[in-house]
């Protein structure tokens, strides 16, 4: 098959789609006008490239003669492809493109991912190049933060047109950039696009979004890292149009119907980007509500800065906590846990930033961080079991405990440590007890197997550990043990500055409540997880108001 159009290698006479049919602002009128004619020169190259890499038409071979070619004519001045003499004329791209040539290459011959790091590195190639790109034209090329930042925001655009695309990908390229991995947590590949498979795909999905959304996180900064104010708008309107179809594909199904973004939705992230997006904190603030957490109500105690340095902690926790309850593999999920390790001593994105402020402001101990990720990776286990009680004191004081000394330091309360660790654990206790079936099914099972085994109860599936008949007789000592301990609680609190100490007693009455259903309820019928009801919340917002009595 030869090329039409004489010179050129395109595989028609038209792109399938101009800069301006984009998902994201490519060369928009926000870039000066000479430079905009470069980014063009550079766009309309990629595109025929990406396009042939792209034909349904094109058996593989003549995909990767074609590349080829179009790559040995970025190395000739006069070469007579159309496309490369123009980028050659414009001085622009051409070390980005050969990157990008590399992985269209790649998109001729292969057609599944084995895990995410291959997808991070297949979108090194094929987008991070863009952002370079730009940055090197702009005067940012040594700019190292401002890369870090374009890199992110590449992936992350990159990720998301491939979630938005994944049935038409497969259909007629035969590709799927999920990785196969990811896929068989909901079956496989043939149960992921069963259009009736909605629960499991979501769950595989919004793990998928999650990591988007940490991209789109480490990009956050850019706008405000770059010299040109065109750029800089630019990527704060490419930064809000991504994280609204984050917010559009979490909403929808991509295997049931076109997700995309609409006229408004543009017209937003314009509006948006003339102040260069919201800073860290005022995301992580719509982040908490958005979680929905009854915490919050505690956290609404707060004012100012500790406030906002709760809302630092309970992201973080949220953050990983979201990884090891996500419908990703094992090692996905330690990996990235090992990636917040870092996160910790070298911020690099929206949480991490606002955490390390938290930290330096309120004297909230890096090792109390490195617990709650620590807890976090024996959650990531696809089959979890405590060998013993003292395993189990471990595990809520890793989960939990941190978080009540990490709290009692931002309350102003440090010398209240001893009691955020109890505190804490009677917490994860209670919630223990109320998740136990919904745990089961991810083969999970915290009552640790001393405690089994001293009942008769055999270890084995985790559905029929927590269905044994002497397992309500444990769960009953362990709540117990809570009772006790919020009745510990409501004594010791009395200790401490009552100002300081109103989000804990406001959490603990709503935690308390949640206990006292279980005990009234029983063991030997577990139903549907108890939660509050909307009196119960508001009373709650009320009492953090510094109204009525918390305790």
């Amino acid at each position: 098959m030869s090329p039409p159009g004489g010179t050129s290698l395109a595989v028609s006479a038209t792109p399938t789609r101009d800069h301006d049919e984009e998902n994201f602002p490519t060369a928009s009128l926000l870039l000066a006008r000479p430079l905009r004619a470069r980014v063009m020169a550079f766009y309309r190259f990629v595109r025929v490239a990406d396009d042939i890499g792209d034909s349904p038409d094109l058996p593989p071979e003549e995909k990767l003669r074609r590349l080829d070619a179009i790559e040995r004519a970025l190395d000739e001045p006069a070469t007579a492809v159309p496309e490369a003499a123009a980028m050659h004329r414009a001085g622009v791209g051409v070390e980005e493109a050969r990157l990008m040539l590399s992985a269209f290459r790649q998109d001729a011959v292969k057609h599944r991912y084995a895990d995410w790091a291959e997808l991070e590195d297949y979108c090194r190639r094929s987008a991070d190049p863009v952002g370079r790109m730009l940055l090197r034209l702009h005067g940012d090329s040594a700019n190292a933060p401002a890369n870090a930042a374009a890199d992110a925001l590449c992936t992350a655009l990159q990720v998301l047109n491939h979630l938005q695309d994944l049935v038409p990908d497969r259909d007629s390229l035969g590709r799927i950039y999920l990785p196969v991995a990811w896929m068989d947590l909901a079956g496989g590949e043939a149960a992921f696009f069963d259009p009736k498979n909605t629960a499991q795909r979501r769950a595989v999905l919004d793990a998928a979004l999650d990591r988007v959304e940490e991209q789109l996180d480490r990009a956050s900064a850019l706008p405000r890292l770059l010299r040109s104010r065109r750029l800089a708008i630019q990527s704060a309107m490419t930064i809000g149009c991504g994280r609204r179809l984050l917010a559009r594909l979490r909403q929808g199904d991509p295997v049931l119907g076109r997700v995309a973004l609409t006229k408004a939705d543009f017209a937003a992230a314009l509006a948006g980007a003339v102040t260069l997006g919201p800073r860290d904190a005022p995301i992580v603030a719509a982040r908490v509500s958005r979680a929905g957490s009854s915490f919050a109500r505690g956290m609404a105690a707060l004012k100012g800065g500790r406030r906002r340095a709760l809302w630092a902690v309970y992201a973080f926790c949220r953050a990983v906590d979201d990884i090891a309850d996500g419908a990703m593999p094992e090692g996905e999920k330690r990996r990235f846990l090992a990636d917040w390790r870092r996160k910790l001593t070298a911020p690099d994105c929206v949480l991490s930033r606002e955490l390390a402020w938290a930290r330096q402001a309120h004297g909230v101990p890096l090792s109390e961080c490195e617990a709650m990720i620590a807890g976090m990776e024996t959650d990531s286990a696809d089959r979890l079991r405590l060998e013993t009680e003292a395993d189990l004191d471990l595990y809520c004081r890793r989960v939990a405990g941190s978080v009540g000394a990490m709290s009692v330091r931002i309350f102003g309360a440090p010398e209240a440590e001893g009691f955020g660790l109890a505190l804490g654990h009677t917490f994860q206790l209670t919630n223990i007890l109320r998740d136990v079936d919904e745990d089961a099914l991810r083969e999970r099972v915290y009552v640790p197997r001393d405690l089994l085994a001293a009942e008769g109860i055999p270890d084995g599936p985790a559905q029929e550990i927590v269905a044994h008949p002497r397992f309500p007789a444990i769960c009953a000592r362990l709540g117990e043990r809570a009772r006790e301990g919020f009745a510990a609680a409501e004594r010791d609190i009395r200790a401490f500055d009552a100002g300081a100490m109103l989000p804990a007693a406001v959490m603990m009455w709503g935690y308390r409540r949640l206990l006292d259903r279980l005990l009234a309820r029983g063991w030997q019928a577990r139903g549907e997880r108890p939660r509050l009801t909307t009196g119960e919340k508001l009373r709650m917002a009320w009492m953090a108001l510094g109204f009525g009595r918390a305790m």
